[in-house]
């Protein structure tokens, strides 16, 4: 099937067009391993150190809690939980297939709307190069957090946190800061670990209906919400039962 399936794709796109793509990675010596712990059902990143970090994404939860409780409430939990494991295997699914792309590898197979929506997005794909790091574990002693970053590379020729994001529909910008925080906090991990200050941020969103969605940001205009977002974490989590 995989074999089909990269047949496919090069009848789909000329050899011209299936890009090979530089790498220039972290050394493995050099990645931190960290793994997750669940702890008061937050997911948190264990360092080398034993330090334990609540992981960005599960921080930045809180901003979106409200609103999120509203839509399950709006759509029935049965219904909720039913799109949220269909978003989280179609999202996984088009960032191994971006992954496998980036990596100059075979893809792998996939359902078919994975693979239309890793088609569309390709264009976009086709501006990272001098690839640093793909899923790569990070952590700051600094903010305390810490997380997995998509991918680290040139993106349009300057060095940028991308992400890679999949939706039902598009994306309104100011419904989605917390993916730019979420960023910031990636720019100031690297630097802390690998001494190479980044600037830039790019969230890519692919849609089911096949549209794509670029935002190039300066983390310059998110790093002042990283802190807020933090305290308003842990003044929750000291606000739990048993939160000691």
């Amino acid at each position: 099937m995989s074999e089909a399936l990269n047949d496919l794709m090069k009848l789909k796109y000329p050899e011209n067009e299936w890009k090979t793509f530089t790498h220039a990675p972290i050394p493995d010596n050099m990645i931190p391993e960290v793994y997750t712990e669940s702890i008061n059902k937050k997911r948190f990143y264990v360092t080398p150190e034993g330090n334990k970090y609540p992981s960005i994404t599960t921080v930045l939860s809180g901003r979106a809690k409200e609103g999120i409780l509203a839509w399950r409430k709006r759509v029935g939990e049965v219904e909720a939980n039913k799109i949220m494991r269909a978003a989280a295997s179609r999202g996984t699914a088009v960032h191994e297939l971006a992954e496998n792309y980036l990596n100059n590898d075979e893809l792998t197979n996939q359902e078919v709307l994975p693979l239309f929506m890793f088609t569309q997005l390709k264009p976009e794909l086709d501006n990272i190069n001098n690839i640093v790091m793909q899923e790569g574990g990070l952590y700051s002693d600094k903010w305390g957090v810490a997380g997995r970053v998509d991918c680290i590379a040139d993106y349009d020729g300057k060095l940028t946190v991308i992400d890679f994001k999949t939706s039902t529909k598009e994306k309104k910008e100011e419904w989605i800061e917390n993916y730019f925080i979420q960023c910031t906090a990636y720019c100031e991990m690297f630097e802390e670990r690998y001494g190479r200050a980044i600037d830039q941020i790019a969230v890519l969103i692919v849609c089911e209906d096949g549209r794509v969605q670029s935002f190039v940001k300066d983390k310059k205009d998110y790093l002042p919400l990283l802190q807020p977002a933090i305290d308003e974490f842990w003044a929750e989590q000291d606000s739990q039962p048993n939160s000691h």
